[in-house]
């Protein structure tokens, strides 16, 4: 029997699996954030060494036992992050092959498996990535927000929803009851106040409001609604610039959607779905039913070229949503 190390490093806390080659957990551990980005790089060191000792004592396995492991990496976008990453890792002391992606491509794995796919992430921050395993070629977008004019995220959402109400007040733009939600979650005296606290920063006005945009969108508030609609629509131009990369436009391919976002159902998957669908008609939209850190095992598995079938996919998924449970 063969055993896989999975691990999946996010900006608010950090996943790792031991599961033998038919799926079968044997070992899970939580630990905290590893983004380099938020917590640096020795937090990103800790957070991976305290999980990989409680999966090693639960399975009672020596490390020398596992035959590949897989790393899902909030915060490695760019080939300069790599040595520094990989030194992280090397100090663990595994002695399997090893692969390293980014947190993105593990919701890709897990949701189609190492078969040829784009991922749509959109939870507090989002992002797109796209693998062919014909070629071995991956497409990606920067992960940078609106910053590089990528939408949106549950923070993008809101940064655009403070536009919108700032247009009411200015009167550039219609009345909507987000200034009202908006007024009346950071406690502000009126719209102006709103205003004003948050250029000055006394505000917190952030992604935590993504869910009350969706409440007043489904009451048929016209620029929620359109908000909401707007977010779909640059989702979508983010995976049809994937698509184009990896020349996926006439394929048979999966569309695996990630994140907290997708939760607000067809208000935002429609328009999404239709701009991608009339760009890629051959599309399948897949919505990711797994912990990412399923996609780090499969990246494991794929170390020694083990295929992760969809029935082991669910064996993996199925145990795990029981130890995220506990």
């Amino acid at each position: 029997m063969r055993y896989f190390l999975g691990a999946d490093l996010g900006s608010t806390k950090t996943h790792m699996v031991i599961a033998d080659e038919n799926g079968r957990i044997l070992a899970f551990s939580r630990s905290g954030a590893g983004n380099y980005q938020s917590v640096g790089y020795d937090g990103m060191s800790r957070a991976i060494e305290e999980g990989l000792a409680q999966v090693i004592a639960q399975s009672q396995l020596p490390i020398s036992a596992l035959a590949g492991a897989g790393f899902g990496i909030a915060g490695y976008d760019w080939p300069s992050d790599e040595p520094q990453m990989t030194g992280i890792i090397a100090r663990l002391g595994l002695t399997c092959p090893i692969g390293m992606v980014n947190d993105a491509m593990a919701g890709l794995f897990a949701g189609a498996g190492a078969s040829r796919g784009v991922a749509l992430v959109s939870g507090t921050g989002c992002n797109c990535r796209g693998w062919d395993p014909e070629t071995h070629r991956e497409g990606r977008v920067t992960g940078y927000g609106y910053h590089m004019g990528e939408f949106a995220g549950a923070a993008e959402l809101v940064w655009r929803a403070m536009q919108l109400v700032t247009f009411e007040w200015t009167r550039r733009g219609p009345h909507t009851q987000l200034s009202t939600v908006f007024i009346d979650a950071v406690g502000a005296k009126d719209l102006g106040d709103l205003i004003e606290g948050y250029t000055k920063g006394y505000y917190n006005v952030g992604a935590y409001l993504a869910p009350r945009i969706f409440e007043v969108a489904r009451q048929g508030d016209q620029v929620a609604r359109d908000l909401i609609r707007w977010a779909g629509v640059e989702l979508a131009e983010m995976a049809k610039a994937v698509i184009r990369q990896l020349d996926f436009a006439d394929c048979d391919f999966d569309v695996v959607l990630a994140g907290s976002m997708f939760d607000g159902g067809p208000l935002l998957i429609e328009p999404m779905w239709e701009t991608i669908q009339a760009f890629a008609p051959r599309a399948q939209l897949v919505h990711l039913d797994a912990p990412p850190v399923v996609g780090a095992v499969v990246l494991a598995m794929t170390q020694v070229d083990l295929t992760a079938t969809p029935e082991i996919r669910r064996e993996l998924a199925a145990t795990l949503k029981q130890a995220l449970a506990v």
